[in-house]
């Protein structure tokens, strides 16, 4: 079940493009020329924010800048920013990370009226910004650490929760549910963070092996005393989380939920809410059917973590045990390459130590030049597809042998026993035609099809004698339909509707037959 901050993230993929667009706007000053200028304009108005001063005029700003100019030399002054300009741009429409409002209670005096009284504070999601790049600017790799003394907590925590749901004590329910919750959130961040640091030290070993060697027996011990904690603790959070079960985790969860001060939720958003988070936490310590619990998991990262930082300190240790080692390796290269007789020499030589080789250029032609422009550069213009063994051995691809011709049998069979039923019922209609005629009834589906089939034919053929049209007809395997010319026309009745024939009456004979002098009764 998906933590807060996995909600969060699954939250953030249902916005549309627009809004996502917007929300990296807010962004667009850390890739500006004076983005550290900016940085410390938004420094300043997080230091009025600290004092409670929500909204700040450009004067307050720049009282603030000297403020942390006194603390840091590096501070730029008011005077060397443009200040009004950048908390303009700032609350732009495209960044909206301040929000801008005019102050008439500041105008004293007609020039002061005369000039923008504008004051500055942050929006919600401007401040969340600010806080984020903070956060990554402010990251220190000597913060990373596994919390071992926490599980002590943890356990009396759960402890506590059981015997408050069993007391009935509401309050106690949701402060002790909401600790445990933030307690193991942040004991994820923590392990997250030092595996990540863990693997940054292992990647810079070659460079500086003295810094692994001067923390390499904190680094063991401190994971050794972690994973020994976690496997003293996990059986006895286990049996505690059972405990809280079997006070009523449905009593449990609607306490919690009634209790919750977020007014801007529904009550059945806050119990669900509240029903990830507990399950969440049960799979900390409890596991599923054939499933590993979070904190074997964890357990076993750091086992695997303790053996490769292990078969790393071997590596290292033999390195400098034998004198050779990826640096003396490196500065041995460098003092032959540099002393070769010739640039050629040199070049084959750390062309074969690093194993490099000539650079096989490949090319192709879209399929449509016309769509793009001739002035566009490679970067910008579309990829193109290049077949595999082009790429890996430089040879066009065989066009190989004819493919067998595909008689499609199977679909061919269908469409003729289709076709066979449809002339069936062709048949069948034309026989009702011939049998009961065309008028004083209403014709269905099929037998309108029949009559327009023969009706469109014959409309092609019609005749222009001394310019009157005269006679037109034309039959099918069943009947023959003719167009004789009426004064009063006739009218065929459909299921779709009516279908009037001006100046013609219709005149249906057996196929093959004379023509008989009379015509249906209109």
């Amino acid at each position: 079940m998906p933590q807060r901050d996995d909600l969060a993230t699954t939250e953030s993929f249902d916005l549309d493009v627009l809004a996502v667009n917007d929300r990296l706007g807010l962004f667009n000053f850390t890739q500006r020329d004076d983005r550290v200028g900016y940085l410390w304009v938004l420094r300043a108005m997080n230091l009025l924010r600290d004092v409670h001063q929500v909204q700040a005029h450009p004067d307050d700003v720049a009282r603030a800048l000297e403020e942390l100019a006194t603390a840091h030399e590096e501070v730029p002054t008011a005077a060397d920013l443009n200040l009004r300009s950048m908390l303009d741009a700032l609350s732009s429409d495209k960044e909206q990370v301040l929000y801008r409002v005019e102050d008439p209670a500041r105008c004293g005096n007609l020039a002061a009226y005369r000039n923008r009284q504008s004051v500055y504070q942050f929006t919600e999601i401007g401040y969340r910004v600010y806080c984020a790049v903070e956060e990554v600017i402010g990251s220190r790799v000597q913060d990373a650490n596994l919390s071992r003394l926490v599980f002590a907590d943890i356990l009396a925590d759960f402890k506590a929760l059981g015997r408050a749901n069993r007391e009935g004590d509401a309050e106690e329910v949701f402060r002790k549910l909401a600790r445990l919750d933030s307690v193991l959130e942040d004991m994820t961040r923590r392990a997250a963070r030092f595996y990540l640091t863990l693997n940054d030290v292992a990647r810079t070993t070659d460079v500086s092996p003295e810094t692994f060697l001067r923390h390499k027996h904190a680094l063991l011990a401190h994971m050794s005393e972690f994973t020994a904690e976690l496997e003293r603790y996990a059986p006895r959070l286990a049996e505690a989380i059972c405990e809280v079960e079997a006070s009523g985790v449905q009593t449990l969860l609607e306490r919690a939920a009634e209790v919750d001060e977020r007014p801007m939720m529904r009550p059945a958003a806050r119990l669900e809410d509240w029903r990830r988070r507990w399950v969440g936490l049960r799979q900390w310590f409890v596991a599923g059917a054939g499933e590993l619990t979070k904190a074997e998991q964890l357990q076993t990262s750091t086992r695997t973590a303790i053996s490769g930082v292990i078969a790393l300190l071997r590596q290292v240790t033999e390195a400098r045990r034998g004198g050779v080692s990826r640096t003396t390796q490196l500065r041995h290269l460098a003092a032959w390459a540099a002393g070769s007789p010739d640039e050629q020499a040199a070049n084959a030589l750390v062309s074969a130590a690093f194993d490099l080789r000539s650079v096989r250029h490949l090319s192709g032609a879209h399929d449509d030049d016309e769509q793009i422009s001739p002035r566009a550069t490679w970067w910008d213009a579309p990829g193109v597809e290049i077949s595999i063994s082009l790429f890996r051995h430089g040879r066009r691809p065989a066009p190989g042998g004819p493919q067998p011709l595909r008689t499609h049998r199977g679909a061919r069979a269908r469409l003729r026993e289709q076709q066979l039923v449809q002339r069936a019922a062709d048949r069948q209609a034309a026989k009702r035609l011939l049998e009961q005629g065309a008028h004083h009834r209403v014709l269905n589906t099929a037998e309108t099809r029949a009559v327009l089939k023969l009706l469109t034919r014959a409309l092609q053929t019609r005749t222009t004698v001394a310019g009157q049209l005269r006679f037109g007809h034309d039959s099918s395997d069943v009947l023959t339909l003719r167009l004789v010319p009426a004064e009063h026309g006739s009218q065929l009745r459909t299921e779709a509707g009516a279908l009037h024939l001006p100046g013609f009456a219709l005149e249906i004979t057996p196929h093959g037959a004379s023509r008989r002098p009379r015509t249906e009764t209109l």
